[in-house]
């Protein structure tokens, strides 16, 4: 009778003879705020995988095992970011999918570092994130790095963009992503020439004075490091001031929600931009399925970093099966060398945590709706 209570108490009793274990997987990312609509489909891409994970009534180490989310809303707020780590270490969850944006995972993953929890994020590209050489600190996306320098190469090669100007939110993404596309324009074609660089904030709404500055010095095409919110009032402000330049930018303004956001200030191809993952043709009907399911089941557009909170998700399960345990110690090593078949690609990480051959797709937005160009890598 006393080995039953503790089981019950410690949530490993299911009453069948068969202990069961609940496995927390916690989840962080902005659900207020300006890019609340991506922290709640990255929440949603990891509650459909919960939801698959346990119809599949799944043993771990020879115990039942039931999946459980905890989210928790770090309004892209790196405070608020670190305050939401704590928060999730002491609750015990045994894996944490996030957090969103790179201004709040960088902080956050030396807590998770410091509990020996591993993190996988969904969307933070910053390169300062695995650079940290924290064991637990993982992603599923490319990096900045590569995300910046193949937006460059799109724009010199494919666009004959050569003079360019340049804005950045000052975020650690934002910024992270505009430094990388400069540094690779310039690379590219000697003597091209960045002939504006200006900054604003995620919670700007007026752009007139840079895009003024901007204007007058004749850019073929203006560049972006920042999220959707704010890019959509600048592609409104940019149309109201006469500025027919191609934009660009990378996954932070890559979402099905841009063309509401810029309000009718979008030119149907005149918007570039690149997210990380691509789908080659051996997973379009996996992806297809996927958003046919997550639309079903939330009734609403899927956004960019869903199927990559779904996929690290599921990676994270898969390490635990191959290691036979829920415990952190025991499947964060099996989990740093796992090959796992996602829905995005597969997934494996190199030594520093990021994706290995990772892609990179390059859309544009017609008639309101963005349509697939080209998958880099």
């Amino acid at each position: 009778m006393t080995r039953i209570l503790l089981l019950l108490a410690c949530g490993l009793w299911s009453g069948a003879g068969m202990a069961q274990e609940v496995v927390k997987i916690g989840v962080a990312g902005p659900l207020s705020g300006e890019i609340a609509h991506l922290g709640k489909a990255m929440e949603n891409g990891v509650a459909l995988a919960i939801d698959d994970l346990n119809a599949r009534n799944l043993t771990i180490g020879g115990n039942k095992v039931v999946f459980r989310m905890q989210s928790e809303d770090d309004a892209a707020d790196p405070k608020q970011g670190t305050a939401v780590a704590q928060k999730l270490v002491d609750s015990g969850v045994k894996a944490v999918i996030g957090h969103a944006n790179s201004g709040t995972t960088v902080p956050a993953s030396r807590i998770y570092n410091a509990a020996g929890i591993p993190q996988i994020s969904p969307s933070a590209t910053t390169p300062a994130y695995t650079h940290q050489k924290f064991a637990g600190a993982l992603r599923v996306v490319a990096n900045d790095n590569m995300l910046g320098s193949s937006m460059g190469r799109y724009a010199v090669d494919q666009l004959a963009a050569r003079r360019i100007a340049v804005i950045d939110d000052r975020s650690a993404y934002g910024q992270g992503v505009a430094d990388e596309f400069a540094k690779s324009v310039q690379a590219r074609v000697p003597g091209l020439k960045i002939v504006g660089r200006e900054f604003t904030t995620a919670k700007a709404s007026d752009f007139t004075a840079i895009l003024t500055s901007l204007r007058a010095k004749k850019p073929d095409l203006v560049f972006f490091g920042g999220m959707d919110a704010t890019a959509g009032g600048i592609l409104r402000q940019m149309k109201a001031l006469g500025m027919q330049q191609p934009f660009m930018g990378g996954d932070g303004i890559c979402t099905e929600a841009l063309p509401a956001l810029a309000g009718g200030g979008m030119r149907d191809g005149a918007v570039y931009c690149a997210e990380a993952g691509g789908v080659d043709p051996a997973h379009e009907k996996a992806v297809n399925d996927f958003v046919a399911r997550f639309n079903a089941r939330f009734h609403s557009d899927i956004q960019t970093y869903a199927p990559y909170a779904y996929d690290a998700t599921m990676t994270v399960a898969a390490a635990m099966q191959q290691a036979g345990s829920t415990d952190p110690a025991k499947y964060l090593p099996v989990l740093r060398q796992i090959q796992y078949p996602g829905l995005t690609g597969m997934i494996r990480f190199d030594a520093n945590g990021d994706i290995r051959d990772g892609a990179l797709t390059v859309s544009t937005y017609r008639a309101g709706k963005k349509v697939k160009l080209v998958v880099l890598r």
